[in-house]
């Protein structure tokens, strides 16, 4: 018994310290956006004043009004940590994937180009699995999760400045 509370103590340390590392050449700069979404005025994707549903019926994926139509979740730099803007976000996909046992989603964790390969393929996978553990909270099964880093491999704009930098730093939800 002694034993499983010393490992259950020690992974609950590693977790802590995870956030707080910044090793030198991450891959993100502090940018003061806490993780909103360009474009965006609630993570979602949706314009101002567009009224989004939140229905879990297996075609809600494929509306476009639906809160469920957005499908990518940005980070702050060197972070792993779902910011408070997609948290929201990210349950109402955990919800449906609950109410549609069915469904399969991967979860690709990219980042932007600074940082070393390895470092920016760790991050980009934590950040995958931050995103899975919220799915998983929501009730959804981790058979109908995968994850996938990315690293800096794919960037989604090929900018060398803050603003690329930004959408660079995310994590995608591709469903199958």
């Amino acid at each position: 018994m002694k034993n499983y509370l010393l490992i259950l103590l020690m992974a609950m340390a590693l977790v802590a310290c995870d956030e707080n590392v910044k090793p030198d050449g991450d891959d993100s700069a502090a940018d003061g956006r806490n993780g909103a979404q360009v474009g965006s005025v609630d993570g979602t994707g949706a314009s101002a004043g567009q009224a989004l549903s939140a229905s879990y019926e297996a075609g809600a994926i494929n509306d476009a009004n639906s809160v469920l139509a957005g499908r990518v979740i940005y980070f702050d730099f060197d972070s792993s940590k779902v910011a408070s803007d997609f948290v929201e976000l990210v349950k109402h996909h955990g919800k449906y994937l609950s109410a549609n046992p069915g469904a399969k989603i991967r979860l690709e964790g990219h980042t932007d180009e600074r940082g070393t390969r390895e470092y920016n393929v760790a991050l980009a996978d934590r950040r995958a699995q931050s995103v899975e553990r919220l799915l998983m909270f929501q009730g959804a099964s981790s058979d109908q999760i995968t994850t996938i880093s990315y690293g800096e491999e794919k960037p989604a704009s090929l900018g060398h400045d803050e603003d690329s930098w930004h959408l660079n730093r995310r994590a995608e939800l591709v469903y199958q």
